[in-house]
């Protein structure tokens, strides 16, 4: 991963790496994202079945997901009694709309504090 601005814009980026640079996520978390957006709603050990990892693994990169905000669990009932968590990814339109989301607030961040840069840095010294 690249350590700077300069770094990023000379880089060669896919999606992947500007999902996982800007929501705070590893690749099994973006992979697991994708296996619950195209196969849908699962318990986290089916998922780590699909993703051929143990089911701690995948609860550990469902939470990952959730504090981000791609994913949620629903509470399912069994007819007999207990419950188990199901996950649902958030459609990839409102991945993408998260994304830009975060993208404009650090921009607007970054443009703040630029504009008084010079005054800063002086005052320091």
């Amino acid at each position: 991963m690249p350590r700077s601005i300069p770094e990023m814009i000379r880089g060669n980026f896919k999606c992947d790496d500007i999902a996982k640079c800007i929501l705070g996520i590893k690749n099994i978390d973006i992979e697991a994202y994708k296996v619950l957006v195209t196969k849908g709603p699962m318990t986290a050990e089916h998922l780590g079945e699909l993703l051929n990892r143990e089911r701690s693994t995948a609860y550990r990169s469902l939470q990952s997901l959730m504090v981000c905000g791609l994913v949620h669990r629903e509470t399912k009932t069994i007819s007999s009694g207990g419950y188990y968590y199901e996950y649902i990814a958030l459609e990839p339109e409102s991945m993408k709309n998260m994304v830009q989301a975060n993208i404009d607030e650090w921009y607007n961040k970054m443009k703040k504090l630029v504009a008084d840069i010079d005054k800063d840095i002086m005052k320091k010294l």
